[in-house]
């Protein structure tokens, strides 16, 4: 291979981001998280960037688009998500590892539900937000719910789809006078799971 070949290869092969600058990247997607959680996804970039202590330059240059923003901060929000997943099984047993999880999960739908509300947009770049919540999450719930089922925690034939969108649908507010609390419906779709369960 001739010198000339090297440098195409070299050149082409992205080089990984220093840990610094992936420190100020993570500050900048929770700065705009907690942005677009108080004043909505539509928040002028100046104020993300005043929060973050960087110009607004800095923002442009990693996301072009505000949609690339929401994107970014939404792909960060469902690996922390799917992560938690992970500790906790860790640390508790395959029930509670659930429940807890499920509470987080409730966690993300509710606080974050105008920045989901963004995905239902034509905007294309949404999309691969889509895929990538059903690719980091449900490895993760289908892990708890097998070990759920085999400690005897929950019923059988749970699938992860179910209750990642059981849960989803529970949270979202109903066209009701006195709309019921989201936590409480939840508990009482745990009880479900566990009704039938060979504990």
């Amino acid at each position: 291979m001739n010198s000339k070949s090297k440098k195409s290869i070299n050149r082409s092969t992205p080089r990984p981001m220093r840990a610094d600058a992936q420190r100020n990247l993570d500050k900048l997607l929770r700065t705009a998280l907690a942005v677009f959680d108080s004043s909505g996804v539509d928040a002028p970039v100046r104020e993300i960037a005043r929060r973050a202590r960087v110009g607004v330059g800095t923002i442009y240059r990693h996301f072009p688009r505000r949609s690339d923003l929401i994107v970014a901060v939404l792909r960060n929000e469902v690996d922390a998500c799917a992560n938690a997943g992970t500790e906790l099984s860790a640390k508790h047993s395959a029930g509670e590892a659930l429940v807890r999880w499920v509470e987080c999960y409730v966690e993300f739908v509710t606080a974050r539900r105008g920045l989901a509300a963004s995905l239902n947009s034509d905007d294309p770049a949404f999309k691969a937000v889509t895929l990538h919540f059903q690719q980091r999450l449900r490895p993760v719930v289908q892990s708890l719910i097998d070990a759920a089922i085999a400690a005897g925690e929950i019923r059988k034939g749970i699938q992860p789809y179910e209750l990642l969108c059981g849960v989803a649908a529970l949270c979202n507010p109903f066209e009701c006078p006195e709309p019921p609390d989201a936590r409480r419906m939840v508990s009482l779709f745990i009880d479900g799971l566990r009704y039938g369960a060979s504990l």
